[in-house]
């Protein structure tokens, strides 16, 4: 089927299967009215000119449309450059000013609010203003020194000292030490330590540190604390990644957790209700799963936040543009692009736009999770994907490129690798991926053995047994089901039966317990399409190394191990040397496939037009404004 042919095709399922497009500003509106300024100016100069005559008029319009993109269905598609990342508002911030924060999920948001244990994205997004990390970072993602702490680097003995401003102090008062710092890398390492963050080079290469995790050792013997103020950490080798993100920068604050069970810590009162932390906004009250309420941390250690108050609250994102319109709320984690082409001319709002650092991607369960052995199982063809040939066949089988353009108008586009374009200087774009051609995708199946054997339209596995694919999948925005429907459509024209887990599609918390974030491998799951945030370091270790509980495909590899030290070698001080290495592993992974990416995305952030000082690269480097520094222009829209 020709990609043009599909494309109709495409849009005439989608709206048989579900009609949910048509509700809060979806894809069906074909209007492009407004959607590129430059155009309308271009517009308005011409009707104003009396001297053209009709036919040079016609001419400059047929020109103008010509250079607008749109998709198969006559809508614009747009370019993330266009945006821009901070906000135009330069007016000085006023006395008083409140702000409301609109965290996008259909979900509750789980609420465990410290570095150190959380596990879901949008408790990061309350935490980032109630708590921060010690260390800056510039536009490279390299740690800087200008952030709450400082560090010296000695190479020679791979040692890192860091020391503590004298002005850093928690939101109940107490000064924030060199203690509470390593406090936070005691909790994390000890053998009772319940949440994920154990387990990268980070804390593994850390002098005495796995004797401290495997409960051989009281102490971590790497690790010196100086004075109030300072300590040292004795590192087995220094690797390039440590110093882009992969040194742990949060504290914990002592004088509240020392004497808790480190078992119980995750889900205690001092975590869940009353968090505390050196960020410029302090707790004053939390609804669980539904809001969080702060005021200004007056003793911050930046400078006295703009803002008097705070509020984040959940926004159902089918109701995110009503919110932004009310002017409910100021600032939103981030916008449906699915939604943009209909609200790009929002009254009263402006739209800020960058690259995200990450991707959607179909995982294939390759293996389990080892609880005992703290690693991945990775049992390979003995699993119902094992087959890398049935794999290759259904990346081939699916148009990603229509998913991008249709659904996402140009603000996601088909993704290649599994590093995606926000870290340019390894994402390789020469690797050859497989691309949309379901003959290739027949082909594949055909010589794998997967055949239609008894006439149902199914393909059965090379041994003649009924092959059903069970898929998960997320809630959440007019387009996740379609978008999950598009794929098991797609897979079925290949003669493949994929039908969701549980009939449904599963809500946020759940789909990540029952894919293995919990440890345990929901055997009912055979597939599924996920979506990571990758860090600012390049290192794909945390999400693809053999003792990572995040490794969800569970697939190991000797020559995947390889590659990932490679990464993390002396050598890979060398920026070349890194690329290469991290080139193999793209490599690597389009060749076994234990998960594909589907798309690369933009990320949108509509702000308020009284919002100034906002930038929204804050927290992955290049940043002009900090979040202390937001305020607002006016009381209301």
């Amino acid at each position: 089927m020709s990609k043009s042919l599909w494309g109709k095709y495409f849009f005439v399922l989608m709206l048989a299967l579900v009609l949910v497009l048509a509700a809060c500003g979806g894809d069906d509106d074909t209007s492009e009215e407004g959607d590129d300024p430059e155009t309308d100016q271009e517009e308005t100069d011409e009707g104003e000119d009396d001297g053209e005559d009709a036919d040079s008029e016609e001419g400059t319009e047929e020109e103008d449309d010509a250079d607008v993109e749109t998709n198969e269905d006559g809508e614009e598609l747009y370019d993330i450059e266009d945006f821009d990342t901070v906000v135009s508002n330069d007016g000085e911030p006023m006395d008083g000013g409140e702000l409301t924060y609109g965290l996008v999920t259909d979900t509750p948001f789980e609420g465990t609010l410290n570095f150190n244990f959380y596990s879901g994205t949008y408790d990061a997004d309350i935490l980032q203003w109630l708590d921060e990390g010690f260390l800056s970072m510039d536009d490279n993602y390299t740690y800087t020194q200008d952030g709450a702490a400082t560090f010296d680097v000695d190479e020679e003995n791979s040692t890192i000292t860091f020391t503590i401003n004298d002005d850093v102090y928690y939101h109940d008062g107490e000064q924030v030490t060199a203690e509470d710092w390593v406090y936070a890398y005691e909790v994390i390492g000890h053998p009772d330590y319940t949440g994920v963050r154990y387990g990268t080079a980070g804390f593994t290469l850390i002098e005495g540190m796995e004797e401290y995790h495997a409960g051989e050792a009281d102490e971590i013997s790497g690790i010196e604390i100086h004075d109030d103020l300072s300590f040292t950490i004795d590192y087995e080798r220094l690797t390039p990644s440590l110093l882009t993100g992969g040194i742990w920068t949060y504290s914990m604050p002592k004088h509240i957790f020392e004497g808790m069970e480190i078992a119980e810590m995750a889900e205690s009162p001092e975590v869940r209700e009353t968090p505390v932390g050196f960020g410029p906004y302090k707790v004053d009250s939390i609804v669980p799963g539904e809001s969080v309420s702060l005021s200004k941390h007056e003793d911050y250690w930046q400078g006295e936040p703009n803002l008097d108050s705070l509020t984040l609250q959940v926004v159902n994102p089918n109701v995110v543009v009503q919110s932004l319109e009310n002017g409910e709320v100021d600032l939103v984690t981030s916008f449906p692009t699915d939604q943009y082409p209909d609200n790009a001319d929002m009254e009263g709002v402006e739209f800020l736009g960058n690259i995200d650092m990450a991707y959607t991607y179909i995982g294939f369960k390759l293996g389990d999770w080892d609880e005992e052995a703290g690693e991945v199982n990775y049992q390979g063809e003995d699993m119902k994907m094992g087959d890398v040939e049935l794999r290759r066949a259904m990346w081939h089988a699916v148009d990603n490129d229509a998913v991008a353009e249709n659904f996402y108008h140009g603000l996601r586009w088909s993704g290649s690798t599994l590093i995606p374009p926000s870290h340019p200087a390894y994402h390789d774009e020469s690797i050859e991926a497989p691309g949309y051609d379901v003959d290739e995708a027949n082909r594949i199946l055909d010589e794998a053995g997967y055949e239609d054997t008894n006439g149902d339209g199914n393909r059965e596995t090379p041994d003649g047994e009924e092959l059903t694919i069970n898929f998960a999948s997320m809630s959440g925005g007019d387009t996740a089901e379609p978008i999950a429907n598009y794929y098991m459509q797609a897979w079925g024209e290949v003669g493949l039966n994929v039908e969701l887990v549980d009939g449904r599609l599963l809500e946020f918390n759940s789909f990540y317990d029952r894919v293995g974030q919990s440890g345990e491998d929901d055997p009912d799951i055979d597939i599924y399409q996920g979506a990571w945030g990758v860090g600012s370091d390049v290192d794909p270790t945390g999400l693809y190394g053999r003792g990572q509980l995040f490794n969800f495909p569970r697939y190991a590899s000797e020559e995947n191990d390889a590659l990932l030290e490679d990464g993390l070698s002396d050598e890979a001080f060398d920026q070349e040397y890194r690329q290469e290495v991290y080139s193999e592993w793209q490599e690597l992974m389009v060749e076994e496939i234990p998960v594909f990416p589907t798309l690369y995305r933009a990320i949108l952030y509509p702000a308020n037009e009284r919002v100034t000082n906002y930038d929204i690269n804050v927290h992955s480097g290049g940043t002009e404004y900090d979040l202390y520094e937001i305020g607002v222009t006016e009381e209301s829209q």
